[in-house]
């Protein structure tokens, strides 16, 4: 107790119980009672707690459930990535994504802590990974832009077998996975950094722009191309199929040209990507072809050429592997 006090009192918000099924849930609640609230020296509002999440695994056939588990916190939903990478893979149609969630089996959405791969799911099969990059980055983005759960991002290192290390030199010692002449997405020897990559980037960006803004004219082509947008604030569009999208499609955005975080940026005040131009009653027309980077377009308001500009409110947290630990940080990426 007194070493995750400590850990509180030096600006850690975010509490991980790994492998929490293993402790009885009346022992947890205990010892959850006995953490502080966190520190007003670092702003936080009197009376403030912890952001607790627990490892429980459960597919839904296990004896421990993560039933027993969530009104002391929130608790990892191990079920949900391989949800998301059946409907990229095409195993389940996208179609039925829409109320992904609690009525499905999963966890209520407070209590959800959703992720597509962790540092044990990438070492086996059945989950995508950055191993499948296109894929993975559609599945991230899905991830962020539908409203369900508290969704973590991945940060990884490269491995050839489930038992190999982070990178080290020739004495064991682990290297920076930052360089001063580093490449696109920032890393170096060995580092897989998804968490900088541009299109999850800018996903973060987006679910923080979308907020608590509910779906709002979900399409899609009673397949695997689907789009929606999150209340007036933002706009995805994701093609899972094997053959090119091409649609005149509904938004709830306000009229004006919006530039695709996917494929770019917005650098001055012109976008480095592709735009959407969406017209005075709301639609737009898409297309995502075969061959392209990245088989998802997604747009909100806080980057367009408009000027329109959305407050931030949603938090998603990041898991940082390093060697024995993890670090969590409540924060926006930087």
């Amino acid at each position: 107790m007194s070493f995750m006090n400590v850990d509180l009192a030096q600006f850690f918000t975010v509490k991980l119980v790994d492998a929490a099924k293993h402790i009885w849930p009346g022992d947890l609640s205990v010892i959850y009672s006995r953490l502080h609230n966190l520190s007003i020296d670092h702003g936080f509002l009197p009376q403030s707690r912890p952001y607790i999440y627990q490892e429980v695994i459960d597919m839904g056939s296990e004896v421990i459930s993560k039933q027993e588990y969530n009104s002391l916190g929130a608790v990892t939903e191990f079920r949900y990535g391989l949800e998301v990478t059946s409907g990229i893979r095409g195993e389940n149609s996208l179609k039925w994504f829409k109320n992904i969630g609690e009525e499905w089996g999963l966890l209520v959405d407070k209590d959800a802590l959703i992720f597509i791969d962790n540092h044990d799911t990438q070492r086996h099969p059945g989950v995508l990974t950055h191993k499948e990059p296109r894929l993975y980055k559609m599945a991230v983005a899905f991830m962020l832009a539908h409203p369900y759960g508290k969704p973590r991002i991945m940060s990884s290192f490269s491995f050839e077998n489930s038992d190999q290390g982070p990178p080290a030199d020739s004495l064991g010692n682990l290297l920076s996975p930052l360089k001063e002449n580093n490449n696109t997405n920032g890393c170096a020897d060995g580092w897989i950094c998804e968490h900088r990559w541009r299109q999850i980037v800018n996903m973060v960006e987006f679910r923080n722009v979308a907020a608590k803004e509910p779906i709002c004219e979900w399409w899609d082509n009673w397949n695997n191309q689907i789009a929606f947008s999150r209340g007036s604030r933002a706009f995805v569009v994701i093609n899972a199929d094997q053959f090119d999208l091409n649609w005149r499609i509904k938004t709830c955005l306000p009229e004006g040209v919006y530039c695709d975080v996917i494929s770019g940026n917005l650098e001055g005040k012109s976008c480095t990507g592709k735009k959407l131009v969406i017209d005075a009653d709301g639609f737009v027309n898409v297309n995502i072809a075969m061959g392209e980077e990245d088989y998802v377009v997604a747009v909100h308001i806080n980057i367009n050429e408009n000027d329109l500009r959305a407050s931030t409110s949603d938090i998603v947290y990041f898991e940082k592997k390093v060697v024995s630990c993890r670090a969590f940080q409540k924060t926006k990426l930087e």
